[in-house]
């Protein structure tokens, strides 16, 4: 005979599989009730069975090898129709409900049962803790609290469970949002790093771009008022350029320009700063460098691009080179340009001096 079916069954089940218990390993906790159940009724057999649509599972058995059995066949498909009572069976042989039941008639030949509703806070019966005999007998009423406490345990154990599933679940979906926030920074942080990179940069060439190089001057001066030490400026311009473009096309003017930029570049030093301070004009930033030692490293550079191999025709630069220990900016790059402009009257593809002082 099939036990009625509880009232609110559908949402039985879904209450039951939420706890997440099915299936699930042993747990010390469930088998210590188990066993007190076994010895405050002296039954042989003890049981935590939760039953779903179709079986009764024991999260926690002593005295019997089954690891579930056929809802049919369940004694506890009854107990949960009643969650306010403990059924208690004293002869399953005479019982109509029971007397032909697989259980009963073959192994484990189930006299006796008694089961304590596992009754959730909702109020649903999700299974029992039951003890079993082999013998027809009756539970005393101390024992039947006892049954009824322990269920109350188990329930407890249950909802302890629950409640660390879902802070587990909580703390795993933090981490999951915190990486994920850190991935989203980071990927800002690159992000505006490009940015920050590309508004110094020149597009063309890729060296420093004027504002960038306006920035790096002022620091350099600053430090060189505050440590008496010389900083220098080379300016360049790429002699003839126009006539270049105009006879190979600013395709090819560019080319020749992003050439220019990496040749001097490669021959300038880690502390210098190389910019393109506009047109066909770059400017290098030369630190703790007097207006001698500019003079040396603007003739590197400008060897460098004269001895460079070039795709149309021999590219040249005309270089002014100025000194100072604390003038200002401006004056550091007048001084500059005027160096500049003495080397293209004297002939371009040349190097000339002026102290910004």
């Amino acid at each position: 005979m099939r036990a009625p079916t509880p009232a609110r069954e559908r949402e039985r089940l879904e209450e039951l599989h939420a706890y997440g218990v099915l299936d699930s390993l042993p747990e010390q906790a469930f088998d210590d009730i188990t066993l007190l159940a076994s010895q405050i009724c002296e039954s042989p057999i003890a049981l935590i069975s939760l039953v779903d649509e179709e079986r009764q599972w024991f999260k926690s058995r002593l005295g019997i090898d089954a690891a579930e059995t056929h809802r049919d066949e369940a004694f506890c498909a009854y107990a949960i129709v009643y969650p306010d009572e403990l059924l208690v069976v004293e002869d399953a042989t005479l019982d109509e409900r029971f007397a032909d039941n697989p259980l009963v008639v073959s192994d484990p030949s189930i006299r006796f049962y008694a089961g304590a509703p596992l009754v959730a806070p909702s109020g649903n019966a999700l299974g029992t803790i039951c003890v079993i005999d082999r013998e027809a007998r009756s539970l005393s009423p101390g024992q039947g609290r006892a049954l009824r406490a322990l269920a109350r345990q188990v329930v407890a154990q249950l909802e302890l469970g629950r409640v660390v599933g879902e802070l587990e679940k909580a703390a795993a979906e933090k981490e999951r949002y915190q990486n994920q926030l850190e991935g989203y920074q980071k990927t800002l942080e690159d992000q505006l790093a490009v940015i920050a990179e590309r508004s110094v940069t020149d597009p063309l060439t890729g060296v420093r771009n004027r504002r960038a190089f306006m920035d790096r001057l002022r620091e350099e001066v600053e430090r060189s008022r505050r440590s008496e030490a010389p900083v220098s400026l080379a300016l360049l311009d790429v002699d003839h350029f126009k006539s270049f473009n105009d006879e190979f096309g600013h395709q090819a003017g560019d080319a020749a320009l992003v050439q220019v930029a990496g040749l001097i570049e490669k021959h300038s030093r880690t502390l210098d700063t190389v910019a393109r301070f506009g047109g066909e004009e770059f400017v290098v930033v030369l630190p703790n460098t007097d207006l001698d030692g500019a003079f040396v490293l603007a003739e590197r550079f400008r060897k460098a691009i004269q001895g460079a191999d070039w795709d149309h025709r021999a590219v040249t630069v005309s270089i002014g080179v100025s000194s100072t220990v604390g003038a200002d900016p401006d004056d550091l790059i007048r001084a500059a340009d005027e160096a500049l402009y003495q080397a293209k009257d004297a002939g371009r593809n040349r190097t000339s001096c002026a102290d910004a002082a």
